[in-house]
Formats: C-alpha cells, sequence, structure tokens
C-alpha cells in the first residue's frame, strides 16, 4: 500500500471574523443570550461560550442545529461572503418589541409609532 504524501493545507480565510465570533454576532443580532440559545439548543451555557471563542470547532450537526436556531442558513454561519448578500433580519428583542406594540389598542398603537416616527425623524447629534 502507497504511503500518503503529508501535504500541508493552508488555513481557511474566514475574513475578518472567525467562525465563533460570527456566531457571536449572529446570536446577539438574533437578541439571544448564551443561556438562551444553550436552552434552545439543549446544551450548556459553557459549550457555547467555546464554540464562540474558538476553542471548540463546530460538527456539523452543531451547525445544523445553530443555523436552525438562529433562523440561518449554514452559509451565512459558515461562509462570511455569503453572509453579506442577505438582508439583516430584525434581533429578536425588535421583533419581541413589535409584538407588544401589536397587542395594545389601536389608539395607543398610534401614539405610540407617533412618538416614535417623531423620535426617528430628529437629527441625532452624533449621527450627523
Amino acid at each position: 500500500m502507497p504511503k500518503r504524501a503529508n501535504i500541508s493545507k493552508p488555513p481557511l480565510d474566514y475574513g475578518a471574523e472567525s467562525i465563533g465570533q460570527r456566531l457571536a454576532r449572529l446570536r446577539k443580532e438574533r437578541g439571544f443570550t448564551q443561556v438562551e440559545l444553550a436552552e434552545h439548543l439543549g446544551t450548556g451555557q459553557s459549550l457555547i461560550t467555546a464554540y464562540e471563542t474558538d476553542r471548540r470547532a463546530l460538527s456539523a450537526e452543531m451547525v445544523v442545529r445553530f443555523a436552525m436556531a438562529l433562523d440561518v442558513s449554514t452559509d451565512e454561519l459558515l461562509q462570511p461572503k455569503a453572509a453579506k448578500k442577505t438582508l439583516k433580519k430584525p434581533s429578536l428583542k425588535i421583533v419581541r418589541r413589535m409584538e407588544r406594540i401589536e397587542s395594545l389598542p389601536r389608539r395607543k398603537q398610534d401614539a405610540l409609532l407617533t412618538t416614535i416616527d417623531a423620535f426617528l425623524s430628529t437629527p441625532s447629534q452624533r449621527h450627523p
């Protein structure tokens, strides 16, 4: 049986952020804490930390589980260029607030939305 040549492969270039950093960013964008995501996945918070700090490599199964939990494609989770092509989804915090606003009586919704619109139309001093 012939011996295989020991060819070292160059490391993959994940762009400006590692897979763990991307996982943490996506989790935060969706409004999850590490504890909440761990509960959703049926695992411990320390394992989430290990993945997000790149101390533990993601298995194929965990890639799928994280993608499903965060409502992203596996491509978006693994490929930095694919993530740039997709539209940013509102965070879970924003979605929860929108749901609460929708449950208010119409009059209160209108008053709240008028206030929000006025706030958003006012030029920010920090952002010219």
